[in-house]
């Protein structure tokens, strides 16, 4: 295992930069999840630490190293891609420990990993002689992570794993990559563009928005103190209602900000009035999707079953202590 660093890295393809001096600290054990917007430099951020693209200035070590320079075979990296990238006239075991045959390992020792990581992963000892068009899709995710089991190496590098899957496979896997690195404790660099995942695997979220960090820290405190605007609206499923806040009684602030969960049916002289556009039952929870005037389109999350529809009035009263408030820029008023 090892830490990663990146010290105000640069990546430009021509006159055109997008990566604009990026700072991130991950220790040794970590899990880190790059997230962010489609285009906003993550994958192309973790193919330089895999140095699978150049960076155009600043640094990036792995432990103590220095790997501007380093091939990407010597980053002692393992990486898993979205689409598998397996080699489809090799068996699964010959897929896993083609990496350790190219280093010239004895086949016993190759043989003795491939069975450990088949176990890891629950992979029976009958899909080892399979092909990977002879397996599904989960099947293949496995035969990947445990190919980059297999070279223990120091970093785990994940580039939107899962976005080929199904959503019902795509829980089952998040919660096995989950499990896997708590048990191995490999430093971990995962790129997706879910925030469900990112909230719901990551030790720390890098929020990135055009090249730049937004904000870096724990899932609970980008939901509950995202540092401005864009982290507001782009954390948090569904999303955080953002209304004006000259028309949501708050002189001074130019948007105030309120999670779905933190609308409550109120009473008509202490609440925003409006009217269910839609409601959503789900049984353990109802979404109502509100027009309120001037205050734009309201989500509330509801526990339980509400017997609300379709044109009905509501009033949805604001949990006075969870607003958030943001100034003409974007940046966060702290109180």
């Amino acid at each position: 295992m090892a830490s990663v660093t990146i010290r105000d890295v640069k990546k430009a393809f021509g006159t055109t930069q997008v990566i604009h001096g990026v700072n991130i600290s991950i220790a040794d054990g970590e899990f880190v999840v790059l997230v962010g917007p489609s285009g906003c430099g993550k994958s192309t951020l973790l193919r330089m630490i895999a140095g699978l693209e150049n960076i155009t200035g600043g640094e990036i070590r792995i432990g103590d190293r220095v790997v501007n320079n380093v091939p990407p075979k010597e980053r002692d990296i393992a990486m898993v891609f979205q689409n598998y990238a397996l080699y489809p006239h090799m068996t699964v075991a010959d897929n896993m420990g083609f990496s350790l045959k190219l280093r010239g390992a004895p086949k016993a020792e190759i043989d003795q990993r491939v069975n450990r990581a088949a176990a890891i992963l629950g992979l029976k000892p009958l899909l080892l002689l399979r092909y990977p068009r002879q397996l599904s899709g989960g099947q293949r995710q496995r035969v990947a992570m445990g190919r980059a089991i297999v070279r223990d190496p120091q970093v785990f590098l994940f580039d939107e794993p899962l976005s080929n899957l199904d959503a019902k496979l795509r829980v089952a896997m998040r919660t096995e990559i989950k499990e896997l690195h708590q048990r191995l404790k490999t430093t971990t660099v995962y790129v997706t563009h879910d925030q469900i995942e990112a909230m719901t695997m990551a030790d720390k979220i890098v929020v990135l928005n055009a090249g730049r960090i937004e904000q870096f820290g724990s899932p609970i405190q980008l939901y509950e103190r995202p540092a401005n605007l864009f982290v507001a609206g782009f954390i948090g499923s569904p999303k955080m209602n953002l209304v004006p806040g000259e028309a949501a009684g708050e002189p001074g602030v130019t948007t105030l900000g309120v999670r779905p969960e933190h609308l409550k049916i109120g009473k008509e002289s202490e609440a925003w009035r409006g009217t269910v556009s839609v409601a959503e039952h789900l049984g353990s929870d109802t979404f109502l999707y509100v027009e309120a005037g001037k205050l734009g389109m309201l989500t509330a999350r509801c526990i339980g079953e509400f017997s609300l529809k379709a044109g009905d009035h509501v009033w949805l009263s604001p949990d006075p202590a969870r607003l958030h408030r943001f100034e003409k820029d974007g940046s966060v008023i702290r109180r």
